[in-house]
């Protein structure tokens, strides 16, 4: 695999220009203070790409206002009702991150994408009375949990990889 700078840009802009229905599950875009956590300035570049989709905030917590609330291993989202999901740096905190997993293919729309940033090598990372911090990933694990999607892309990115998905049901 040759590593691919822009992969995360190139993946972020298929979704948002070919996906009508986006979930970012833990707001890991981090595009708007008032639905997240941390704003970062960087992803300023996403804010034209956002005005023609309905892009959705899901977290756990309404700590830091998202837009639905609920937890990962139970979407309360329909089967088959979104374009694309977005999970960026939230599987490691969750207790059951298969469930998790097939909780983001039974809502994803036939020819949806999927969108995964998963640690392999990372520090300890918990945030008290927030999260715990539960798994590393290696690509075998990756491949087990996404083994239901019709196509998988990787790219290593610092400690982490990213993944792309896309069903094809």
């Amino acid at each position: 695999m040759t590593y691919d700078p822009d992969f995360f840009e190139k993946k972020i802009t298929r979704i948002f220009s070919e996906k009508k229905t986006i979930l970012d599950i833990g707001g890991g875009l981090r595009v708007n203070l008032t639905r997240n956590s941390r704003f970062d300035p960087s992803s300023g570049w996403l804010a034209p790409l956002m005005e023609r989709v309905d892009y959705k905030v899901l977290d756990k917590v309404p700590d830091y206002h998202p837009d639905i609330v609920g937890d990962i291993h139970a979407l309360p989202l329909g089967n088959s009702s979104i374009d694309a999901v977005i999970c960026m740096s939230v599987l490691e905190h969750v207790e059951d991150p298969l469930l998790a997993v097939r909780e983001i293919y039974r809502v994803l729309k036939p020819n949806g994408y999927a969108f995964l940033y998963v640690p392999f090598l990372y520090y300890y990372h918990a945030e008290k009375s927030y999260y715990k911090d539960f798994w590393r990933f290696t690509k075998d694990a990756v491949d087990y949990m996404c083994g239901s999607f019709a196509k998988i892309e990787r790219m290593p990115a610092r400690a982490a990889t990213t993944y792309s998905f896309k069903n094809d049901v």
